[in-house]
């Protein structure tokens, strides 16, 4: 496609090779080295792991209760549970149906207009029309998005204990988010992130694509720069295996893989791949309207500024050679070797090892930093001491509290700038090496670009571009490859595990042999062909799944199934699962009626709590419609975690996270129960039903129902909630009788005429109990 539970139960509780052009390799036999194999070919691999076997299209097995069949999919389940003589449940009702789907697509809850237009629709293709709607929508992109951020472990800052903000890194998960909705077919996602700049070069979409590669959490104050380079080869490495192909190649960086075959040079041969890969944050962004705006905010607070910053230079213009040599001295041997070629030869002369490093250097090197050098040098006792240097440093850090007083005047958020990886405009690659033990400093024999011989006999033959090596296009292309085994079994498996809160694959980044077996692999095998088939469109994976008769049953418990399938394997049931965090906060905010709907853009700061420390690093967004964003907007600090979605599970933003935990702690309902943020919400909810019910208290407890669980209330709830009306409004009738009563008004009722206070701030109560109950936090 290109195109009944407990309403206030509070316990919210292989393949494709690609052309290394080697010298003298003719165009096509580089055309020949490209083109894919066949099955045939790749199937001669008899011992192979599962995983590593061709993705063969496997036909619909032949079931006895045909009729229920929807798609495909519907029959590989079913004869499992034909098999243990199990029978699937029943379709859900169309209420709880679009409840569920909305919340799994677009990540909020519907709309009470929504679910009543779908409820009505009796034409035989009504289910298509929704899933279509949904898919349809750019929420399914925000949502999609989300996932995928996951997995590339993006954040807005660097992470250790600087925890510098990066402020281009939105412009990725822009990328993403209009990828995913304009369906960008799955195998042009993959090599665009991982070598964009090698496949489109000077197209800034597919710059800003490689921040993939570019999220590693980074400790900019490293001394040892040839170490940081591993490190970050190494994280680029065991990410890509994780993330695209589930192995879990990290494990054999200091030893052969203890599980799967993949020895340790073969490790070192995937890092070959990005061994000339260095990450460049400077580059020209195209200004469009944000760019503009950012750039008129900055010259302001570059004029306001101008005299301070001339003053600073100034200072640092009297020691700028000895500070140099200062900051220099401070490096590990290994890296002032490259680093004085930056003052002392040719550009011409510097190695490709030595470009690597005096780049990333020159990211450090700022006069701020350069200021260290009077700092540590102001004391009589210090051993550079010269006697102006106190008063230098002193007037520098004078001038460093004036400039602070502008601060205000600085652009809010954005940047001019693109963060990508590129390779600095050069074709020649430093070596790699096996490290012995996986220890920078011992290295043994030098190693070539090459893939596991365990999931292919394929070799990488690369063409260097104008200004890259090439490698990284090599690897995209053979990741990306129809024939290779791994890729779309995995990605099908993610999305199945989206849906199911189980991949078919358990482990969903780790199909070696530690791994989970898959629990119906030819339906892996049809969700994977599948999707090669119909051009990697994720989005018709996405709707074949939708509209299949397993995602429609009735999640309604089964004793039946409890005992034979206790943990739900076989999928007789709809399995139940509590929202993730930015699902809860994103449908709390669509419920109160105060979502800000704006996509894209640079990243925003809601309000922490006051008691919450976090000096500079958390700067309130003036805009208060930049409050209310979708979660996926908030600004992710690796240091300091969004409070409120932090007890609910938030990714682990240090490497790629494949799966949410859902827990259950006394935390999660205390943050619903207590947060202010949370009470505010519901007042505007309360203030929402309100003006939108009028003064029946049957209608009002309908119109909540419907806003937050997508149904009425049945006839024992609403005696319930009436009667908890009437008894707290009494309990706050006798506080303000004490003077011990502030009024909790709705929020929004200014044109709503008279209102009874007492019995007003009962509702909200009863409001802010409804939407902390399970029935909210859980998707059904």
């Amino acid at each position: 496609m290109k195109k009944k539970h407990s309403t206030l139960a509070f316990a919210v509780g292989l393949g494709l090779g690609l052309a290394i052009a080697v010298p003298g390799a003719s165009a096509a036999e580089a055309a020949d080295a490209a083109a894919p194999r066949s099955n045939a070919a790749a199937a001669a691999r008899p011992n192979a792991l599962w995983s590593y076997q061709p993705v063969i299209a496997v036909a619909a097995p032949k079931v006895k209760a045909a009729r229920w069949v929807r798609t495909p999919i519907d029959a590989f389940v079913l004869a499992k549970l034909e098999e243990k003589g199990l029978k699937p449940s029943p379709d859900a009702d169309r209420a709880a149906f679009i409840r569920r789907a909305t919340l799994d697509v677009w990540g909020v809850i519907p709309t009470p207009e929504e679910v009543r237009q779908f409820v009505s629709d009796r034409s035989p293709d009504a289910y298509e029309k929704l899933a279509d709607r949904l898919l349809a929508s750019p929420k399914y992109g925000e949502r999609q998005a989300r996932r995928w951020l996951d997995l590339a472990r993006y954040a807005d800052s660097a992470g250790f204990q600087g925890d510098q903000t990066r402020p281009n890194m939105w412009r990725y998960r822009d990328w993403v988010i209009k990828a995913f909705n304009a369906d960008k077919p799955y195998d042009q996602f993959i090599q665009e992130q991982l070598a964009g700049d090698e496949i489109k070069p000077g197209d800034q979409d597919a710059l800003v694509a490689t921040g993939f590669l570019r999220g590693f959490p980074d400790n900019i104050n490293s001394r040892d720069l040839v170490q940081k380079k591993y490190q970050h080869t190494t994280d680029m490495t065991d990410t890509v295996g994780e993330v695209f192909l589930a192995q879990t190649v990290g494990c054999a960086r200091c030893h052969n893989h203890k599980a799967d075959r993949i020895s340790q040079k073969e490790y070192f041969q995937l890092q070959a791949f990005f061994a000339n890969t260095s990450a460049v944050d400077d580059i020209p962004a195209a200004k469009g309207a944000a760019e503009l705006a950012y750039e008129q905010a900055d010259a302001k607070w570059k004029a306001a500024t101008a005299e301070i910053r001339a003053k600073q230079k100034a200072i640092i213009d009297k020691v700028r050679e000895p500070a140099k040599h200062y900051l220099l001295d401070r490096y590990s041997q290994a890296t002032q070797a490259s680093l004085r070629k930056l003052y002392s030869t040719p550009e011409a002369q510097w190695t490709p090892h030595d470009r690597w490093i005096i780049n990333r250097f020159s990211d450090y090197g700022t006069d701020d930093v350069l200021a260290a050098y009077l700092r540590d040098n102001a004391d009589p006792s210090a051993e550079q001491y010269q006697p102006e240097y106190a008063a230098l440093a002193d007037d520098y850090r004078k001038l460093g509290e004036e400039l602070r007083k502008f601060d205000k005047l600085k652009p809010a958020g954005g940047s001019l700038e693109i963060s990508a990886m590129t390779e600095l405009g050069q074709t020649q690659a430093p070596p790699t090496h096996l490290l012995f033990g996986g220890d920078f400093e011992r290295p043994v024999e030098e190693v070539q670009p090459g893939f596991p011989a365990a999931i292919t006999s394929e070799k990488p033959v690369i063409v260097p571009t104008e200004k890259s090596s090439g490698r990284r296009t090599a690897l995209a292309r053979w990741i990306a490859s129809p024939g290779n085994p791994l890729t779309a079994r995995v990605y099908a498996n993610r999305v199945w595990d989206q849906y199911f809160g189980r991949g078919i694959v358990e482990t969903l980044s780790d199909f070696g042999k530690a791994g989970q077996k898959p629990s119906h692999p030819e339906l892996l095998d049809h969700l994977a062909s599948s999707f090669v088939e119909h051009g990697w469109s994720v989005k018709q994976l996405h709707r074949e799944i939708l509209l299949s008769s397993v995602y429609r049953q009735s999640s309604a418990f089964r004793q039946d199934i409890a005992s034979a399938d206790p943990e739900n394997r076989l999928l007789a049931v709809f399995p139940r699962r509590r929202l993730d965090a930015e699902t809860i906060r994103d449908s709390l905010l669509v419920a109160s009626g105060s979502l800000t709907e704006k996509i894209g853009g640079p990243s925003v700061f809601p309000p922490v709590p006051s008691n919450l420390y976090t000096g500079n690093a958390w700067k309130v967004s003036a805009d208060k419609d930049d409050w209310n964003r979708r979660s996926l907007y908030i600004f992710t600090r690796r240091s300091i975690p969004y409070p409120l979605l932090q007890p609910f599970d938030i990714a682990n933003t240090q490497q790629a996270h494949a799966k949410r935990d859902i827990t259950t702690t006394p935390l999660q309902a205390l943050t619903l129960f207590n947060s202010e943020i949370v009470f505010d919400w519901s007042k505007a909810l309360a203030g929402r039903v309100l003006r939108e019910r009028g003064g029946s208290a049957s209608a009002q407890l309908d119109g909540l129902f419907e806003i937050a669980y997508a149904r009425k209330p049945d006839k024992q709830e609403k005696t319930t909630l009436l009667a908890f009306l009437d008894s707290q409004e009494r309990v706050l009738k006798a506080q303000a009788a004490n003077g011990k009563f502030a009024v909790n008004v709705p929020i929004g009722l200014e044109k709503a005429g008279p209102l009874d206070p007492i019995r007003a701030a009962a509702f909200v109560d009863l409001t802010h109990a409804v939407v902390n109950s399970n029935e909210f936090t859980y998707r059904f």
